[in-house]
């Protein structure tokens, strides 16, 4: 995370926060958007756009996302580890998330909306990807009250390194 200008920080918290992807739960509201199509979705289309979005969306401490991480995200994009899942509209793009995949591992990193539902949706779609192609988990770091409405859950370091490696040893394709 950038912190402060030309500072970049890594933090591995604990507990660590995941999304069990064989727990995983849309909101039944949510369920309905998606069965009614408001949304295209797409994989890759426009991921600089989307870590863009992402960037402006500022918090009480600012964006953690600067020049640097978003130069180094399109590095990784352009090597075939970054990926976005993307909610477009009307032939705009409303909404989306992106995040790293290795092996059967995909650490989300940020997500955006411009229409309401749009990040949720590209949620949807991400963990129906990952259960799809076999992927054992999905990283996002800390639990927050909005990821919890998806059974987001905390799980200590230990249990978390665990499972990252066996999820190392998934030969899993994003794309």
């Amino acid at each position: 995370m950038a912190v402060e200008p030309g500072e970049i920080r890594w933090y591995s918290p604990d507990p660590r926060g995941i999304i069990p992807l064989d727990t995983f739960h849309a909101p039944k509201r949510l369920g309905r958007v998606v069965r009614q199509g408001r949304f295209e979705l797409r994989i890759n289309g426009d991921f600089p756009a989307v870590i863009r979005a992402c960037a402006a969306r500022e918090d009480e401490d600012g964006s953690w996302i600067d020049d640097e991480i978003l130069e180094s995200y399109c590095a990784l994009h352009s090597d075939g580890l970054a990926h976005s899942v993307e909610t477009w509209q009307d032939g705009a793009l409303v909404g989306g998330l992106y995040g790293v995949a290795l092996g059967g591992a995909f650490f989300g990193e940020s997500m955006f909306h411009r229409v309401t539902d749009a990040s949720k949706v590209a949620l949807v779609g991400l963990v129906e990807r990952l259960r799809g192609r076999g992927y054992l988990l999905l990283d996002t770091q800390w639990v927050t009250e909005h990821l919890t409405q998806f059974g987001a859950i905390e799980i200590p370091r230990r249990r978390y390194l665990r499972l990252l490696d066996q999820a190392l040893k998934i030969d899993a394709t994003f794309v």
